[in-house]
């Protein structure tokens, strides 16, 4: 008896719990603060976006191009003798 009635109150506060919780977030309320949170959050940050420096671009012009057809000196690249000094 005393088993029964343990489990059964462990059941009725499982139930309670997820049932009033459930109620709390699909309420009215609920949506109203969060939906003036977000908004709030969207106003600080357009405020704090007004108030950032900006810095001006300096990378105008960096760019060089270079044509590949008038380098004519290519590097030698001696890979097995740097395989034969480490021995």
């Amino acid at each position: 008896m005393y088993k029964e009635l343990k489990f059964f109150f462990y059941l009725l506060t499982i139930f309670l719990f997820i049932f009033l919780s459930i109620k709390y977030y699909m309420s009215d309320n609920y949506k109203k603060k969060s939906y003036r949170k977000i908004n709030n959050n969207d106003e600080k940050i357009i405020s704090y976006s007004k108030k950032l420096n900006s810095l001006n671009s300096d990378t105008d012009n960096i760019i060089q191009y270079i044509d590949n057809n008038k380098i004519t000196e290519k590097k030698k690249y001696f890979f097995m003798d740097l395989l034969k000094k480490n021995d």
